[in-house]
């Protein structure tokens, strides 16, 4: 039933489409002609008592009339009500046909997962396949009068062979008076779950592949059950119909040619035929038919599902893969291109044009000059650019699009983002590029006082180390490693006098009956750092107001414990103190608690 032109449109020329107009099945001809017929009998009618049966007191009347319905039609808004009435008929109607269900996706599943070879095994893959078409059939009985015609009743499903006597009779007796379309799914449930148990089904995954692939099934017949009951609203489906109508109805009137003697503006001409009426007539009206076709495509229009044709393919191509396609395969051998690593299918004569080399992609087309493939090294001479660009958008874009170079602007100054970068008075040279900084370059003499780029200095092995063998990385991750000190809270009292026989960064556990713990993390009091850690400090230590934080001496860094597999007992855990123990003394017959601090 569906008609189906797609060879003839595979190719845009002279006169594709216009080929098209002459067919009858399924044109628009076929559904509009008794319409058409029906208006033009009308309009012509009117003309006829306009012209030959009225007197001239009565001819001026039909005349005003004649002018106001064609001046008031117009306010009608036929194209705007139609158009969105026919937008939401079509893509309801492709989604009705999204929603067709096809076993073949359940059939590859159930004849790759359900194993054997002898009589039950085929049996089962048969059944099963039987149980999914004719969850189908029901459904399309529910909504197809085609397949209805065909399958009045159960009954002739038995004879069809898509049902037993003995299902038929579960099926009638089931105390159900909602539509049954969902047992045949219920039935496949029950015996790939027997095929499990048996052992023809290997793992639960393939169980579970077969029956998602069920209820896939399952919801696309669904889904044409609630497009079948839940309709498009009768009103808006009303509002359609009579604006269209009603159009009409005035254009019999409205656009009637009048006497051209009574000067009546628009009215120079007096002609026999409303060709441009007509042509409206014929889209308007085509319009809502094309509506009223496609509203419900499970008819028996030129332009409906072809149900009957999915009932039968269905069940052979279903039955075909788990029976007589099961574990069949044709010889498997060495292919022509077997020793070939770009193989390439010939062409004929005819396709040969149609041979095009590889795409690679549109940006390897592009043109760089030479003078502009070169990397820059220079930082400051980027920012210059980028500065210009950002300054002048229109002219950086017209530069370019023109191949102009853009302009240098002259700075007078170092760019104030680039003075935040300076190197503090003192600070190692390895924490800042030296070419932000005249000090920075070795050549140039330096005028204040602070170390040089040694390796011996221990400022520059310090900064030089990594951040993961510098002292309180793993003991303390959440102190950021900077060369500025960030503010740190004030220290806590201190709980107790402590032996400091490790550094805070050891993750080795507490000696136990050594009488203390390791420290805290902000212990009591805090050793006054280093000169070279903070060169910005003066010799007496003494800084600004705000607590900072510093790094041990590199002099006297203490021995780091290799790094092992952490335990309870080690690292952060070791701060805490051990719970209480409970120790039963051999000399007493009663226990106490003894609580080591």
């Amino acid at each position: 039933m569906t008609v189906t032109y797609s060879r003839r449109v595979a190719d845009a020329g002279l006169g594709t489409f216009s080929h098209l107009l002459l067919r009858w099945k399924g044109s628009i001809y076929k559904l509009l002609w008794r319409e058409l017929i029906i208006f033009t009998t009308l309009y012509y009618s009117f003309s006829i008592i306009y012209r030959f049966v009225l007197n001239e007191g009565q001819k001026r009347l039909f005349e005003k009339l004649a002018i106001y319905c064609d001046r008031y039609a117009e306010l009608i808004p036929v194209s705007f009500v139609l158009g969105f009435y026919v937008t939401l008929v079509v893509s309801r109607w492709w989604g009705q046909f999204e929603s067709v269900p096809w076993p073949d996706r359940l059939g590859a599943l159930v004849g790759a997962h359900v194993r054997g070879t002898d009589e039950i095994a085929r049996l089962t893959r048969r059944t099963l396949m039987r149980y999914a078409n004719l969850s189908g059939v029901l459904i399309y009985r529910s909504v197809s009068t085609a397949v209805y015609k065909r399958f009045p009743t159960m009954k002739h499903l038995v004879q069809a062979g898509l049902m037993t006597a003995e299902e038929h009779r579960q099926l009638e007796e089931l105390p159900s008076p909602h539509n049954k379309f969902w047992v045949p799914c219920m039935w496949f449930v029950n015996l790939a779950l027997r095929a499990r148990t048996e052992g023809r089904i290997n793992n639960d995954v393939a169980l579970s592949a077969i029956l998602n692939e069920l209820n896939t099934l399952r919801t696309q017949c669904m889904k044409l059950y609630s497009y079948d009951w839940i309709s498009l609203p009768l009103v808006y489906t009303q509002v359609v119909t009579v604006a269209v109508y009603s159009f009409f109805l005035a254009c019999l009137i409205g656009r009637q040619f009048l006497d051209p003697a009574q000067g009546y503006a628009g009215h120079d001409i007096d002609f026999y035929l409303p060709v441009f009426t007509l042509l409206q007539f014929f889209f308007y009206v085509g319009w809502l038919k094309v509506a009223e076709q496609l509203i419900n495509p499970f008819g028996e229009d030129d332009d409906d599902f072809e149900t009957n044709y999915l009932v039968d393919r269905n069940l052979q191509v279903s039955l075909l893969s788990v029976d007589e396609m099961y574990d069949t395969i044709p010889l498997v051998e060495k292919d022509k291109y077997w020793n070939e690593s770009e193989p390439q299918p010939p062409y004929t004569a005819a396709s040969a044009e149609h041979r095009k080399p590889s795409f690679m992609g549109s940006a390897l087309d592009i043109s760089v000059p030479k003078e502009e493939m070169e990397f820059q090294s220079n930082l400051e001479q980027i920012k210059e650019h980028e500065e210009a660009n950002h300054s002048t958008p229109l002219l950086g874009g017209l530069s370019r699009l023109l191949g102009v170079q853009s302009p240098v602007f002259p700075r007078s100054s170092t760019s104030s983002r680039v003075s935040l970068l300076r190197r503090r008075p003192g600070a190692p040279f390895s924490r800042f590029p030296p070419f932000l900084h005249s000090e920075g370059d070795p050549s140039t003499p330096s005028h204040g006082p602070g170390p040089r780029h040694d390796s011996s200095h221990p400022d520059y092995a310090f900064s030089s180390m990594p951040l993961y063998e510098r002292s309180g990385f793993y003991s303390c991750p959440q102190t950021p490693i900077h060369c500025v000190p960030p503010a740190m809270p004030r220290p806590r009292p201190t709980r107790g006098t402590y032996a400091w026989d490790r550094s805070s960064s050891s993750l080795a556990p507490p000696m136990v009956g050594s009488g203390g713990l390791l420290p805290p993390d902000t212990p009591g009091h805090m050793l006054p750092p280093p000169s070279s850690a903070f060169p910005w400090l003066s010799e007496e230590g003494e800084g600004p107001c705000v607590p900072a934080f510093s790094f041990p001496d590199p002099g006297n860094l203490p021995e780091l414990c290799p790094i092992s597999k952490l335990r309870p007992g080690q690292g952060l855990l070791s701060r805490r103190p051990p719970p209480p123990l409970e120790v039963i003394e051999e000399d007493t017959l009663h226990s106490e608690s003894i609580q080591i601090p």
